[in-house]
C-alpha cells in the first residue's frame, strides 16, 4: 500500500525551470522543490477560492481595469489575514511530513515566498479571472 507522502508527491506536476543546485540556500530549493508544484497542483483550487473572495466582496474586482485588477490581488493576499490564511493552507495542505517539518523550521521566510508564487499564479491567470470565467 502507498503511503500518503508518495501519493501526494506522485501527483505533483514537474516544473523543468524549478532547478535544484548546490549553492542554492535552504529556502529557494524548498521553493523550487515543493512550492513551485504545489502551486502548480493546486492551481485551479487557488482560482476557484480566489473568485469566491471576489464574490464575497460584491464582485466590484470584475468592474477594475488590469492594473487595479493586479493590485486587487496583491492587497487582497497582503492585508486579509483570514483569505492569506485559507491560501496557506491549500499550499501546505500538501506538503510531505518531511516537508512540513522543514517548513516549521523557516516558515515566516517560506510564508512570503509561498504567497508570492500564488500572487504570480493568480496575477499570471488573470484572464482566467474575468467575469465570463467565473
Amino acid at each position: 500500500m502507498e503511503t500518503r507522502d508518495s501519493l501526494l508527491l506522485k501527483m505533483r506536476p514537474d516544473i523543468p525551470s524549478a532547478k535544484i543546485s548546490p549553492d542554492m540556500s535552504s529556502d529557494e530549493c524548498f521553493q523550487n522543490k515543493t512550492l513551485r508544484p504545489v502551486a502548480k497542483l493546486q492551481n485551479d483550487l487557488l482560482l476557484a477560492v480566489f473568485r469566491n473572495y471576489v464574490a464575497k466582496h460584491k464582485n466590484v474586482f470584475y468592474d477594475l481595469s488590469i492594473e487595479k485588477k493586479l493590485d486587487y490581488i496583491e492587497n487582497a493576499i497582503h492585508k486579509d489575514m483570514k483569505f492569506r490564511n485559507s491560501l496557506k493552507g491549500i499550499i501546505i495542505g500538501q506538503f510531505t511530513l518531511e516537508e512540513f517539518d522543514a517548513y516549521i523550521q523557516n516558515s515566516s521566510s517560506l510564508n512570503k515566498r509561498m504567497m508570492d508564487i500564488v500572487k504570480e499564479r493568480l496575477k499570471s491567470n488573470i484572464q482566467l479571472l474575468e467575469y465570463d470565467f467565473a
